[in-house]
């Protein structure tokens, strides 16, 4: 706790000094639009008859069930007690948006996403169970859930009843990720968050995530396996991955020109922590190898005539970059929102730890993942007057014990000399 108080920089609350939400929080948004964005993608071909992107489907299908099905874990390793989470499918809680997003995942994975790809692979499913014998025929007919039925008007309802799931889920993957959004979106006390353009600018960022992650796992499949890559195929993706990111980055721009017009009593704290705490994830990581970079690449491939070797090493590029670029953006609204107090005049940081409970590798640590080591020295232990005290003033022991004790104490300040 002394590392943390270190890097204490003006007036901080004593609640506010160590961060709730870490790097977990930031994987869960990160991982559910990619399944939204990868679903989107593969009713381009069922819904809307893009035959183009036809090659990606079933890949498409794929992606999203493997993203969704891990979705969870990161909220399950962020609680103290994980094995008490199906308490919310028991005692329901219609009035809270994070309670009730355990239905709309079990909808979207069972009635959606499952139930899509059954119907698609049925066929596959009851060739392979007539053509096995013994123990793998008995789990191919399981699989088939009895059904051994390929008429053409079975065909037929498959492909029906596939469609309409199909449209049923686009509504649905949208709230998958859009409540993400929500939550963070109607949080009015912190000013960061508090914005109607985040619902929409989560979906449209998982839209172009989930795009840009199928492109490239369509390419490595496809070379693994040892298959042409379909041209017409990749570049309509790259196309759909320009127009959604000019979407996502134009509305992005929307939210950042409305804070600066309004510029309320925040905008200064706000603007002061993006250009020093934030520079290098959102300014550098972020807008300019995350957004600007890929995008520039991507319109350079469709104004500029290409070998197909060319296109394929710049769809690739842009691929990864989009991918960090949008991992950067959950990574400065998780937090980014929670670096500055609540009075505006004072910042923490937040540097991840390696070995620990939510750190880069598996582990115990007793700040629990939020470990912050101080980058100059001690700050000068003459006491300062007034309302706050420094970290130098007192004892650490005593500033410990203090930001223990945080919830039952009164709203003191925490400040420290520069």
């Amino acid at each position: 706790m002394d590392t943390i108080l270190a890097m204490v920089e003006g007036f901080m609350y004593p609640n506010e000094v160590e961060l709730q939400w870490s790097i977990l929080i930031v994987l869960y948004p990160y991982i559910t639009g990619l399944v939204a964005g990868a679903f989107i993608l593969a009713s381009l071909e069922r819904v809307f008859n893009v035959e183009a992107v036809k090659p990606t489907y079933r890949l498409a299908l794929l992606t999203a069930l493997a993203f969704l099905v891990v979705a969870p874990l990161p909220l399950q390793l962020h609680l103290g007690h994980p094995e008490r989470s199906f308490q919310m499918y028991l005692t329901p809680k219609t009035d809270s948006a994070m309670a009730m997003f355990g239905f709309v995942y079990l909808w979207y994975l069972m009635g959606v996403l499952v139930l899509e790809i059954w119907l698609d692979y049925r066929r596959d499913i009851v060739l392979k169970a007539r053509s096995s014998t013994g123990f793998v025929r008995d789990f191919y007919r399981v699989l088939a859930l009895g059904s051994d039925n390929l008429s053409e008007r079975s065909l037929e309802i498959d492909d029906r009843v596939g469609r309409f799931v199909t449209i049923i889920g686009i509504p649905s993957a949208f709230l998958l990720h859009g409540y993400v959004g929500f939550i963070f979106g109607s949080v009015k006390a912190n000013p960061w968050w508090s914005s109607p353009l985040m619902p929409v600018v989560f979906l449209f960022s998982a839209m172009v995530s989930g795009i840009a992650l199928v492109m490239l796992v369509y390419m490595v499949v496809s070379w693994l396996r040892s298959k042409p890559i379909d041209m017409r195929c990749l570049d309509t993706i790259a196309q759909f991955l320009l127009y959604a990111f000019i979407i996502a980055f134009s509305l992005e721009m929307l939210d950042l020109i409305h804070r600066m017009y309004e510029a309320d009593e925040s905008f200064k704290s706000l603007d002061f922590m993006v250009k020093s705490r934030l520079f290098t994830s959102q300014i550098l990581i972020q807008i300019i190898f995350g957004t600007l970079l890929p995008l520039g690449l991507l319109a350079l491939s469709q104004v500029v005539r290409m070998t197909e070797r060319a296109r394929k090493n710049i769809y690739a590029i842009a691929g990864v970059l989009t991918l960090i670029g949008i991992f950067a953006m959950r990574w400065n609204v998780v937090i980014g929102g929670q670096l500055f107090s609540k009075s505006f005049l004072g910042y923490t940081v937040y540097k991840m730890g390696f070995a620990t409970r939510e750190g880069s590798a598996a582990g115990d640590h007793p700040d629990g993942g939020s470990v912050l080591h101080p980058v100059g020295p001690d700050p000068d232990p003459a006491p300062v007057g007034g309302g706050g005290f420094s970290s130098g003033g007192r004892s650490r022991n005593a500033l410990i014990s203090s930001h223990r004790a945080s919830a039952s104490a009164s709203p003191r300040s925490i400040r420290r000399r520069v």
